[in-house]
């Protein structure tokens, strides 16, 4: 049977790349971590590190035990806390990943609301995109994903629970008043990170043309500055003109375009109590929804 210990260990060293790193995140020393390598190989008979000048790196079957290992352990750790807050305690954890506008408007407001019914609560928050923030969830790295979705995408690993939080209208961005996605058919584009430009592709084609996307930048302060200096015209979800508003760009809500904000978590039910209580302060946030919208929209 495989020790928990030793794929804990493994996890480490996959994650960081290094025995060394992995003993300071282990707080153990670097003979201990490479003792229980040892052990785990000679517990699954194959070949798991290999030494490669003066570092080291996983074989492939390492790195498929590591995955494992990484999604092992954060289950082990969630049953930990389910068990911790079953027989009363108030206090803890909880961790959290979502998008730079998310965490720059509604999560704020959550852990407002967090801190004041759970002030024993330790909440932590890392920024990352949906797809990236569901795979730490998967791995058991963190213990929600706030996520966004629309509602013809194709559904999520039946792992994961979807609670919904709230929308988010998604809006051209330009130096005109009333304006419209045809009306830009011909002008040049900024396009952001790769999955965010693929939504502004998207939306573009659905009003029947490819944009001509010249200017990339996946800052929402930096795209908004382009578009006020007349470099072209883009797409900004109203959470993110919620986190940051230049005064020389007009946004124009595109219809039938709305985000679906769901906080996510992974395995079977029941949630930790840590985490229900997370998911309903986010609930609490997003009902406060866009409050007609970001100021100065159509």
């Amino acid at each position: 049977m495989l020790n928990p210990v030793h794929l804990q260990v493994l996890a480490s060293v996959a994650r960081h790349g290094s025995v060394t790193e992995a003993a300071k995140e282990l707080n153990y020393s670097q003979p201990s971590v490479s003792h229980h390598l040892s052990r785990l190989e000679a517990a699954t008979g194959v070949k798991l590190i290999q030494r490669v000048g003066r570092g080291i790196r996983l074989t492939p079957e390492g790195r498929l035990l590591a995955n494992r290992a990484a999604e092992i352990i954060g289950r082990i750790e969630s049953a930990t806390k389910e068990l911790a807050a079953q027989v009363g305690l108030q206090s803890g954890r909880i961790s959290l990943a979502a998008n730079a506008s998310a965490l720059s408007t509604l999560v704020p407001r959550a852990a407002t609301t967090l801190a004041e019914t759970n002030p024993g609560l330790e909440l932590s928050l890392i920024e990352r995109h949906p797809v990236e923030a569901l795979q730490l969830l998967r791995h058991g790295d963190i213990d929600v994903a706030l996520i966004y979705r629309y509602a013809d995408a194709p559904a999520e690993d039946e792992a994961f629970r979807l609670v919904p939080v709230g929308e988010d209208s998604l809006y051209l961005i330009s130096q005109h008043p009333d304006d419209s996605l045809e009306k830009h058919r011909d002008s040049p584009w900024i396009g952001g990170c790769e999955r965010c430009q693929e939504e502004l592709v998207t939306v573009c084609r659905r009003a029947g043309f490819a944009p001509r996307i010249r200017s990339l930048s996946d800052d929402m302060t930096v795209v908004q500055a382009f578009v006020a200096a007349g470099i072209g015209v883009t797409t900004l979800p109203g959470l993110a003109l919620q986190a940051h508003r230049h005064p020389g760009i007009h946004a124009t809500k595109i219809p039938h375009h709305t985000r679906q904000l769901h906080a996510a978590t992974y395995g079977d039910p029941p949630d930790p109590p840590a985490t229900t209580a997370l998911i309903k302060a986010l609930q609490a946030a997003g009902s406060e929804g866009e409050k007609g919208g970001p100021r100065g929209s159509r």
